[in-house]
């Protein structure tokens, strides 16, 4: 397949750049980073989160009247897939302490640190173990452990700076003083990231970083994280229980108001069934495939918010939710990789973004927002985009220049995940550059909880990319692998011993989710969609009321 003979003559501009990018770089001399006012003002005009056709008000809920992006607030104010009066809750499938809702990155590191502290845990998953953002998270993870070169401190600057200083200071403070903690535990678990001949970590730079503090495993960071943590979990089978395909869709509540467990849908039977626990640890990770603004994303098949409706309906509020991230590089060429993240990290290593003339026209590590309103800019109002054979716009990535400043076989080395891909496409980007454009990448905000990873509902917990607050309005690369894991371990911790001293037996009930049908029919909300969505809807619209629709009420059986 490879490039067209068409795209192949505009990497030739590319080329034809380049031997003068490269000499600026080792001058030492960097593209002139924007200036405050710069940002703001590329921000407000071509960041879709500042649009104000983006949003509207929520019309029920803890957070009426909050605008958030249109498609998350068809899912709020949806009805449950279910009739709570059709469903017999004293009839339990399993029993357990504490339940984690999500097999990702935070859910996993949720259940082992709840087994640890004596926990009997069940995992649930809507596909199989480890199916979730964080296998397909690349550039890195954040920790400031290089003692006198670089501390905590300026891992919270960067963070509060890189969020606009919108984020709780609270959850960032424990971000930041936990990070070295965790890549101790990563090491002792046996997760290899990259190191140096003399042992100690390799290093980059990425966007909004003051100081080099991101470790990696090649560009497959998330994938080593999660092989790891789910192999751990293996391990510890006996008292870690894996259910696969059975997507939770229903929070479960006793009669004092604390959540006591969940209703979930096995894929394969179409049936309900209930697990009741002593504590409950939300961790269903975003909400990409819902394609805001009808972008492509990064994101596994899975993640349509489901955890945002269900807690929702019990009660916990929400933040920051009027702010999705956008990865500034997502590929756009092949159509086959559409939405397919290119890491973060080729633009670490030096990595120049370029227009269709060759021209670079931002610094490759502004933050990501900010990085992605450039790139909106350069193709819509400068026409300066790439033309795509199916009549899409992008951005050249000239990855070739990694390997002439540091030898060749270093993007082979070092981007060996981004290397096997394109390869199968006939596309060799050691020496062709690659076709970008932002793509929908982590959900910034999400549910409110708090820096023990309590929600407002007693014996919920929150964990991972679901909840908000940490990254503010903007996420910094290499947080959020450190978010799941940090909050992750909280919450699983607190989990257990919520389980153990704090629970209150009762019956059990769905009440909150008559209370919410009442709510939106008080509204007069006229809205024949059902959520949580549980998988994105590419349907033809002949088929588009099958049960794994949002338009798609009971079962098939």
């Amino acid at each position: 397949m490879g490039y067209t003979p068409e795209l192949r003559q505009w990497i030739k501009k590319v080329e034809e750049t380049r031997p003068r990018r490269l000499e600026r770089k080792a001058r030492g001399e960097e593209f002139p980073s924007l200036t405050l006012a710069e940002r703001e003002e590329r921000l407000r005009a071509y960041h879709p989160d500042y649009q104000a056709e983006s949003r509207r008000e929520i019309r029920v809920g803890p957070n009426k009247g909050y605008a958030v992006y249109h498609k998350i607030v068809d899912l709020l104010e949806a009805k449950s897939r279910i009739d709570p009066d059709t469903i017999d809750l004293s009839k339990i499938a399993y029993e357990t302490d504490v339940l984690v809702i999500g097999g990702g990155g935070a859910g996993t590191a949720a259940a082992l640190l709840a087994q640890e502290h004596g926990a009997r845990v069940i995992i649930a998953n809507k596909f199989r173990h480890g199916d979730a953002n964080t296998m397909m998270a690349e550039g890195g993870i954040q920790a400031a452990e290089r003692v006198g070169k670089d501390s905590p401190f300026y891992h919270y600057l960067d963070t509060m700076g890189g969020g606009h200083f919108k984020n709780i200071p609270q959850l960032v403070y424990r971000l930041v003083t936990d990070a070295p903690t965790v890549i101790r535990w990563l090491e002792g678990l046996g997760v290899m990231l990259d190191k140096n001949p003399d042992g100690s970590f390799q290093l980059v730079h990425l966007g909004g970083t003051s100081r080099k503090r991101v470790h990696f495993a090649s560009d497959i960071t998330g994938a080593e994280i999660m092989r790891t943590l789910r192999d751990e979990a293996m391990n510890r089978a006996e008292d870690i229980r894996v259910l696969e395909f059975v997507p939770v869709i229903e929070l479960v509540l006793n009669e004092h108001g604390h959540c006591a467990g969940a209703l979930l849908y096995n894929l394969e039977t179409e049936e309900y069934f209930a697990i009741k626990a002593k504590a409950v640890v939300m961790a269903t990770g975003g909400s990409g495939r819902l394609h805001l603004r009808g972008f492509m994303t990064t994101n596994h098949y899975g993640a349509t918010g489901d955890g945002l409706v269900m807690a929702y309906r019990a009660g916990v509020g929400l933040c920051f939710l009027h702010a999705a991230q956008f990865h500034p590089t997502g590929a756009v060429f092949p159509e086959q990789a559409e939405g397919l993240l290119i890491t973060e990290k080729f633009r670490g290593a030096g990595a120049n973004l370029v227009n269709i003339h060759g021209e670079q026209f931002v610094f490759e590590r502004e933050p990501r927002d900010v990085e992605v309103a450039c790139i909106i800019r350069e193709c819509t109002d400068r026409g300066k985009g790439v033309p795509t054979p199916t009549g899409k716009v992008g951005i050249w990535l000239d990855s070739p220049m990694i390997d002439i400043m540091y030898g060749e076989g270093t993007v082979q080395r070092d981007f060996v995940g981004k290397y096997t891909v394109f390869k199968r496409y006939e596309i060799d980007i050691s020496k062709e550059p690659m076709l970008t454009y932002p793509t929908l990448h982590y959900q910034n905000g999400g549910l409110e909880y708090n820096e023990e990873c309590k929600s407002s509902v007693p014996g919920l917990y929150i964990a991972g990319e679901v909840g908000g607050g940490v990254h503010g309005e903007n996420r910094l690369a290499g947080n959020s692998l450190m978010d799941v894991l940090i909050f992750g371990r909280i919450a699983g911790r607190n989990a257990s011993v919520y389980a153990r001293e704090g629970a209150r037996e009762g019956s059990l009930t769905l009440e909150h989710v008559r209370s919410y049908h009442r709510e939106l029919e008080e509204a007069e909300i006229d809205n024949d969609q059902v959520s949580p969505m549980l998988l994105p809807d590419y349907s033809n619209p002949l088929v588009r009321k099958r049960q794994l629709t949002t338009s798609y009420i009971g079962t098939l059986r």
